[in-house]
């Protein structure tokens, strides 16, 4: 089921954003096996609980052996695309690079997943989400002015700039061999993809619309009416009524229509004092005052929610958001399609699950799968 459904990955484990990839394409209806390594490092945590291995079978090669490295080149010989995660250069050194596994499948795509890119000057340095963030100017304007730059988790560069990036890539590499018969490699670096997602801010400052200082523009926490607040439980809302109507309807449900400080929404002289009316005024009551006074209206209003919270947020249960898999609460497959719905992921696989099962399903005969356990390579 799904829209991928026939479309044939492997995947060599990873962290982070590779099976984030791997998992939106199972979740569509790939059929992605991943190959995790006998001994190593991804074999030690709970791996059911590991929402970005769902939706795939998993088998457990080792890459140290010559036999280990013939199942994968065997796998990739049937797969319309490859997903992996290691620095520039290693998978040269096993013997799987791209001039390898495109000349035996020249459909191949293969997907290449890093921080830094395959060249440039850090290329071969380690890095994580935040220092993604920092050498692209994100990390710079999300935080507060007394805060400083505040981590967004590790969502932007590794999820967003990372694994959604490269999952474009793939699904466009693979159209394009669709077409011409012809693979190719897909090189995606996180560095190249935050800036795609700082589009807006980018083009606000090309325009002279946006000042290259933290919490000092619109959407950064600068003006009053994008921002949140704190409440007199201790807990917070979030209001987002940039445009004038909703703006209007945000001082009409807090009576606060002729209050002065409101007068010039986007004169940014007046945004201190305006920001701290709102402030002084949602101190006054519950979140859940606010909630029932401004949610399921235009004001552009939401609670912000805990993790757990936001499980039981009767929008979200109305559109099965959060489900539970393998024993723990993941985000539901998306996006939605129509004709092609997406299955209910089937939970994280143990490490070397079904290696039987999916390497004969991949072309492997009973001898084939005997004899790589035989060597100790499965």
């Amino acid at each position: 089921m799904g829209p991928l459904e026939g479309i044939k990955v492997v995947e060599l484990a990873g962290l982070g954003p590779g099976p984030f990839c791997a998992m939106m394409l199972g979740d569509m209806g790939a059929d992605v096996i991943r190959i995790d390594r006998i001994g190593g490092h991804f074999m030690n945590a709970n791996p059911r609980l590991n929402s970005h291995n769902r939706s795939r079978r998993s088998i457990a090669l080792n890459l140290k052996s010559p036999e280990g490295i013939d199942a994968v080149l065997k796998l990739i010989d049937g797969a319309d695309a490859l997903i992996e995660g290691f620095r520039p250069g290693v998978m040269e050194r096993l013997g799987l690079g791209p001039d390898i596994c495109l000349g035996r499948n020249p459909k191949l795509v293969f997907g290449r997943m890093t921080g830094w890119g395959q060249e440039g000057p850090l290329s071969g340095c380690a890095g994580h989400d935040i220092n993604y963030l920092a050498i692209t100017g994100a990390l710079h304007a999300i935080g507060t002015k007394d805060s400083g730059p505040v981590p967004p988790l590790n969502m932007v560069a590794d999820y967003g700039g990372g694994g959604m990036l490269l999952a474009f890539g793939l699904l466009s590499g693979i159209i394009s061999a669709g077409r011409t018969g012809q693979g190719q490699v897909v090189d995606a670096g996180m560095t190249d993809g935050v800036p795609l997602l700082l589009g807006g801010a980018l083009s606000r400052l090309a325009m002279g619309a946006w000042e290259d200082e933290r919490e000092n523009n619109m959407l950064d926490g600068g003006a009053y009416y994008y921002g949140c607040y704190e409440c007199s439980d201790g807990e917070h809302i979030s209001i987002g009524s940039i445009e004038p109507q909703f703006h209007t309807l945000l001082l009409e449900k807090l009576d606060l229509v002729t209050a002065p400080e409101f007068a010039d929404q986007h004169n940014r002289d007046t945004w201190p004092a305006a920001r701290a009316k709102l402030a002084e005024v949602f101190k006054t009551q519950t979140r859940d005052h606010w909630c029932d006074l401004m949610e399921n209206t235009d004001v552009c209003f939401g609670p912000v929610l805990s993790m757990t919270e936001a499980w039981e947020h009767p929008h979200n249960k109305a559109r099965e958001t959060f489900i539970e898999v393998g024993g723990g609460m993941q985000g539901a497959p998306a996006p939605r399609f129509s004709a092609t719905p997406a299955a209910t992921p089937t939970e994280p696989p143990l490490p070397g699950e079904h290696n039987d099962e999916a390497l004969a399903d991949w072309g492997f005969s009973d001898a084939d799968i005997a004899a790589l356990k035989e060597a100790g390579a499965l």
